[in-house]
């Protein structure tokens, strides 16, 4: 259990430095493809809180898989249009990868220890 509180430790620091590094997107842009990523963002700690509360966790985790996938897909969008700069690129990506991986040893986790 102490591994599921610092993914989502991890969720919501992604998230307060995807905010502010969304601020710099041009206006045309905060409300098509910053809210597209707000809404990615929110459904990966919305699966997090499910799968920590839920006793089958397998389709909540499966769920959040795919919404940090499409995350990770916006925000490489994001920086082939221009839009983040690499340095702020490469770290927010970078947590997306960290969650990713500590997302990998959950599901798995879950896997080996009972089948559901």
């Amino acid at each position: 259990m102490a591994e599921d509180l610092k993914i989502l430790q991890k969720i919501f620091d992604m998230m307060e430095y995807g905010y502010t590094a969304m601020r710099q997107f041009p206006k045309s842009e905060k409300y098509a493809l910053a809210t597209d990523i707000k809404r990615s963002m929110d459904e990966v700690l919305g699966y997090c809180i499910e799968a920590q509360k839920k006793y089958h966790k397998k389709t909540a985790l499966g769920n959040m898989d795919v919404a940090l996938l499409k995350l990770r897909a916006y925000i490489r969008l994001s920086y082939n249009l221009g839009f983040l700069p690499e340095r702020k690129y490469a770290l927010w990506s970078g947590m997306c990868v960290e969650i990713g991986k500590m997302l990998g040893g959950w599901i798995k986790a879950v896997n080996g220890s009972k089948s559901e």
